[in-house]
């Protein structure tokens, strides 16, 4: 996950590429179960059969979230997720699949604060 997205674009990059705009991230196998979706503000393309949620209501005494829909099955669009409280869900009678999102690279790592 990029700290900020914005990025100087360098022209004729592609995905995954050094000074590439956009990086691939982590593709997530989505169940009937739900999973959560890493932290960080991405792209997700429409896939067959799975919806983007978030979590709209949490009870307290028996510690469940309920989730509603942000996004309908086979669409796409921008998620941002804490890492916590959205999830990717398979529509039921649909099958195990993968979700792929995309995020701003986030460039190459440090290896400290004050290198020279």
């Amino acid at each position: 996950m990029a700290l900020g997205l914005n990025k100087i674009l360098i022209a004729g990059t592609y995905e995954n590429t050094p000074g590439a705009y956009w990086q691939a991230a982590t593709n997530i196998s989505v169940t009937t179960a739900g999973n959560v979706i890493p932290a960080g503000t991405y792209l997700a393309f429409a896939t067959s059969n799975v919806v983007i949620q978030a979590v709209s209501n949490y009870n307290t005494s028996t510690n469940v979230a309920t989730y509603s829909n942000v996004y309908v099955a086979n669409s796409g669009g921008v998620v941002i997720s804490d890492g916590v409280n959205v999830q990717a869900n398979v529509i039921v009678g649909g099958s195990n699949t993968t979700l792929q999102l995309i995020t701003v690279n986030g460039g190459i790592p440090v290896t400290g604060t004050f290198n020279s």
